[in-house]
């Protein structure tokens, strides 16, 4: 995948630019100047990885595109608190899969979101995965995943093939 690839994945999910976002899982930015594209260079990101390397390379990355994007990088876990002002919208890509206990994490992430505010996910469409992508979920269980969350609202946006595991897709979910 490419960026163009990356920012059309979340193009529906955004509604206006602007605004503060999240980025958990960012890595080294891929779907962070996807996110950076489409909100604006009036907005904020909170990018949120584990791996300090990572997060490194993405401040590099945003500064050389967008430069007027305000990139506030996080190391951390995402499935543990984390001090954050409230979101009015959150991206969690290729990320999720990672986690076993979706339900504890998609409690706490929600608690970061404004009321009413989306979070786009990215993942593959697949419930089994392999020893790269552990814990996948198709689009029909996270309709699941995410009511169970509070989340009373959730769209497909955008589907691609994957050479991993066939196809990925995003979404879009609130409450």
């Amino acid at each position: 995948m490419d960026h163009g690839d990356h920012v059309r994945l979340l193009r529906e999910g955004v509604a206006q630019p602007g605004g503060v976002w999240g980025d958990f899982g960012a890595g080294r930015g891929a779907f962070t100047l996807a996110l950076a594209e489409l909100i604006g260079p009036e907005a904020e990101i909170h990018a949120v990885d584990r791996d300090a390397a990572a997060l490194r390379e993405c401040v590099r990355a945003l500064g050389g595109r967008f430069p007027r994007v305000a990139l506030h990088p996080h190391t951390g876990d995402f499935t543990r608190p984390l001090d954050l002002p409230p979101l009015d919208g959150l991206v969690i890509a290729n990320a999720l899969h990672f986690v076993r206990d979706k339900a504890a994490a998609l409690r706490l992430i929600k608690m970061y979101l404004k009321p009413g505010s989306p979070l786009l996910v990215v993942e593959y469409n697949a419930d089994h995965g392999n020893p790269w992508v552990p814990h996948p979920f198709s689009f029909e269980t996270w309709r699941t995943l995410a009511h169970g969350a509070g989340f009373t609202h959730t769209e497909l946006l955008a589907t691609r093939p994957s050479r991993f595991l066939r196809e990925i897709y995003s979404t879009r979910s609130w409450e």
